[in-house]
C-alpha cells in the first residue's frame, strides 16, 4: 500500500464487520482496523476515519535493509510461507467440496 485512500477505511470497516458477524466469539473483544500505509497525510486520514464506528487505526511503514538477527531467525523463510499457504489453500478447496461439513482434513 502506498498512501492512504480514503475508501481505506470503507473498505477496512466492511472487513471488521464481516469478522464481527461470522468470526468474532461473544467473549471475544472488538476488532481493531490498522492501515499500514507507506505516507498518511493527517487530514485525510482525519476525515476518512471521522464517523466510522469501529476502532480503526492508521500508521506509516518503513522498510528497513537490514533485520537484526534475532527478528531474522523469528520469522519464516519464503519456502515455509508458500507451504502454509498453499496447506490453507487445499484446505479450503476441501471444504467447499465437503457438504455434509464432516471435517476431512483429518483423515
Amino acid at each position: 500500500m502506498g498512501k492512504i485512500k480514503p475508501e481505506y477505511a470503507g473498505k477496512m470497516n466492511f472487513y471488521l464487520s464481516a469478522v464481527d458477524d461470522t468470526i468474532k466469539d461473544s467473549m471475544d473483544n472488538p476488532s481493531i482496523g490498522i492501515l499500514l500505509c507507506k505516507t498518511k497525510n493527517r487530514i485525510m486520514v482525519e476525515y476518512a476515519l471521522k464517523d466510522m464506528n469501529k476502532p480503526l487505526g492508521v500508521a506509516e511503514y518503513r522498510i528497513s535493509e537490514e533485520l537484526t538477527t534475532d527478528i531474522k531467525s523469528s520469522l519464516p523463510t519464503i519456502e515455509q510461507l508458500e507451504a502454509e499457504l498453499n496447506l490453507i489453500e487445499g484446505v479450503g478447496k476441501v471444504n467447499k467440496n465437503n457438504v455434509s461439513g464432516e471435517d476431512l482434513t483429518r483423515k
